[in-house]
């Protein structure tokens, strides 16, 4: 993956602080941004082409207790 975009219903400053901590912590990315502004709480992440999984990404987002979902 080099940019993964997903939906999301990460709504608050302090949840999207939060993720994006957890994020770069747990996985090797380069750049993580969530807009809570967006009406899909759109999630991009920047990472290498083998460093992430989407559905790691996924799974990861879910477990912490938020949807996320691919985005196309």
């Amino acid at each position: 993956m080099e940019i993964g975009i997903f939906r999301t219903n990460i709504c608050t400053h302090q949840d999207k602080k939060d993720v994006i901590e957890a994020i770069q912590q747990h996985f090797n990315i380069t750049n993580c941004s969530i807009d809570i502004e967006d009406c899909d709480k759109v999630m991009r992440i920047v990472a290498g082409p083998t460093t992430v999984v989407e559905n790691d990404i996924i799974l990861f987002i879910r477990r912490m207790g938020y949807q996320c979902e691919r985005l196309d």
